[in-house]
């Protein structure tokens, strides 16, 4: 269901980027599930280039039952910007979630000013993709615009109405990327390290799709997947009470 959404977004990374692969921990980036009536598949894919330091996204086709597709792209540590967030959950093609943002690394007003305003126009045009659902597992002040893209929607809308948006988000973050000033001061840089760290950290605490993982290729791989590769900054819970 999301496969031309993945082309796409190949298609336009390696178009405007000097792509270079990112390792993924063995046994990460493939498996296949027995599980239940439907098989599923995952695979993921990550990259790293001058500009973002990692790219990531990641397929589950389970046949009829879910479609699903993952990505976050996050910019290098010289640059502010705010995570690329995209998540599209497609369950027996019934029940459709669309979650797709420029999430701000900070909340501050000369910030979201600089990153997040200009999305306004974008997420206007798209009022039947902003239904301002409320978010079961984040608080949706943090690490979340209030332009995201957040809807329960149907099939023929994810080709259409879905599809464009995300083309235009995409193309939107590209032009924010072109425009922004690379820094040099090492606390800001280190600033940001520090807060792409704690968004990893934020992420894997609260991420629902773990449970998903995990009746579809076991807890133990979940957790390495979660901890080893999706949010790799993160620190699992038990290790970081132990410390």
């Amino acid at each position: 269901m999301y496969q031309p959404f993945l082309n796409h977004l190949e298609q336009s990374l390696f178009q405007k980027f000097n792509l270079q692969g990112r390792p993924i921990p063995q046994g990460l980036a493939s498996r296949v599930s027995e599980r239940g009536k439907n098989p599923a598949t995952i695979q993921s894919w990550c990259y790293e280039c001058p500009e973002l330091r990692k790219i990531r996204y990641t397929y589950i086709d389970a046949g009829a039952s879910a479609q699903i597709l993952n990505s976050v792209i996050y910019p290098s540590h010289h640059y502010d910007l705010p995570l690329l967030g995209i998540d599209f959950l497609s369950f027996g093609q019934v029940k459709n979630l669309i979650v797709m943002d420029f999430q701000p690394l900070f909340q501050d007003e000369a910030y979201l000013a600089k990153y997040i305003h200009p999305l306004k126009g974008l997420h206007d045009r798209y009022p039947d993709l902003a239904q301002n659902l409320e978010m079961k597992f984040y608080d949706a002040n943090q690490y979340f615009s209030k332009y995201l893209l957040f809807a329960k929607t149907d099939a023929e809308t994810v080709k259409t109405q879905v599809f464009d948006a995300f083309k235009e988000y995409l193309e939107l973050y590209w032009t924010l990327l072109d425009n922004a000033e690379p820094l040099d001061d090492p606390s800001d840089i280190q600033r940001i390290v520090k807060a792409q760290k704690d968004y990893d950290q934020y992420s894997a605490d609260r991420d629902p799709a773990s449970g998903l993982f995990s009746s579809y290729f076991g807890h133990e791989w979940a957790e390495n997947f979660l901890y080893g590769f999706l949010f790799e900054d993160a620190v699992p819970l038990e290790a970081g009470l132990a410390r």
